[in-house]
């Protein structure tokens, strides 16, 4: 009697997934002739288990990888989808920094400001907060997306109302009078601190001057930081007529 292989069909299917096992081409006697009476409704069925089958192999390959080196990074938007399926999740307003750079994509200066806004006490209540603060594509927050989850922890600010971001190195103190919250103190504050040297993100905004979590949450997504003009723009020179 032929001996069995010591390979159970799963982890055949996962080396086959892999690459360290070729894969078995069926004969042509051995696979099903097209019968049309079964119509495409029978086609799409097969088709869509083919999916689900191939979807369960490469779930089932990444938890091997996971379980080998529980550091790994995500390669691609697939993988996260794959990791989310097996119970995976991201919470934005307690990750690390480690747990960040396992995104594909997400690059170290991102993972900088989360951190620095975080440890400010910032939070952010969803996939838009997170999107215009880190200037994320479409593509990439919903790469993102399956893992992400926003536990708000104590008590969540109002929704904001959409307006026009102000470009914080560049307004005047009546733009900047626009922003939640703010009063003309601040404004003296921002300004003053402002011509030293221009902001370079909310975090840094925060931290000069020393605004309350709730304010940066508030101003998330309503300010951008620019890089403020070289000089001062000189008016043009009158010419005389000729």
């Amino acid at each position: 009697m032929a001996q069995q292989h010591w390979l159970d069909p799963l982890a055949r299917q996962l080396l086959i997934a892999s690459g360290q096992l070729p894969r078995v081409q069926r004969p042509p006697a051995e696979r099903p002739a097209a019968n049309p009476s079964f119509g495409d409704g029978r086609a799409a069925d097969q088709a869509a288990s083919a999916r689900d089958g191939a979807d369960a192999i490469e779930r089932d390959l990444l938890a091997l990888k996971l379980a080998r080196e529980p550091g790994r990074r995500l390669s691609n938007a697939e993988e996260v989808r794959h990791a989310a399926a097996l119970g995976w999740r991201l919470d934005v307003n307690r990750a690390t920094a480690a747990d960040w750079l396992r995104l594909p994509g997400c690059r170290p200066e991102q993972v900088d400001l989360l951190l620095r806004l975080q440890a400010g006490g910032v939070q952010l209540s969803g996939l838009e907060d997170l999107q215009r603060l880190l200037a994320l594509s479409e593509g990439e927050l919903n790469g993102w997306q399956p893992l992400l989850e926003f536990r708000w922890y104590g008590t969540a600010p109002p929704a904001a109302s959409r307006c026009e971001p102000i470009a914080v190195n560049q307004a005047g103190a009546s733009d900047l009078e626009r922003l939640p919250a703010i009063d003309p103190e601040l404004v003296s504050r921002l300004l003053r601190d402002r011509a030293r040297r221009p902001f370079t993100d909310l975090a840094d905004l925060q931290q000069r001057l020393q605004l309350s979590a709730a304010l940066v949450e508030a101003w998330i997504g309503r300010v951008t930081f620019q890089p403020a003009p070289a000089g001062p723009v000189l008016p043009a020179a009158n010419r005389p007529n000729p």
